[in-house]
């Protein structure tokens, strides 16, 4: 299993790193990570975009089926679901918890709760990621 700060390096050379993702708990079976809502990661209203939201648990996913992987083994996904419950505000941290629904030979589900500073649930996303032999 890749440990947390290995992860945490890796992402903050990519995408989700420009997104601000910061990995808080990490097992085999539990991905819990931080966002900051800055700016231009929002709506024109000031408040979290559907696609950093998305951007956001992807990322959670995939880091929780890397997490299960074995040498010479990646991972993408191949679907996702998102539903869309409430907004996070500008200035305001959201909090995604993904919990492996399914960790299968070839394929992991996972689903992603991202809920605002105040608790309350703002999406809930399901994704699918493939297992593949590098």
């Amino acid at each position: 299993m890749h440990d947390i700060a290995t992860l945490q390096q890796l992402l903050d050379t990519l995408f989700p790193g420009l997104m601000g993702v910061k990995l808080r708990e990490l097992t085999p079976e539990r991905v819990v990570a931080q966002m900051e809502v800055r700016a231009d990661l929002c709506t024109a209203g000031g408040i979290l975009h559907g696609g950093a939201y998305m951007a956001f648990a992807d990322t959670l996913g995939a880091v929780g089926t890397l997490a299960n992987l074995n040498e010479g083994q990646r991972t993408t996904t191949t679907d996702s679901s998102t539903k869309f419950i409430a907004g996070a505000r500008l200035g305001s941290t959201v909090t995604g918890t993904c919990v492996a629904l399914h960790r299968g030979r070839t394929t992991h589900v996972w689903q992603t709760t991202v809920t605002n500073a105040e608790g309350k649930l703002c999406a809930v996303v399901t994704q699918t990621q493939l297992v593949l032999q590098a």
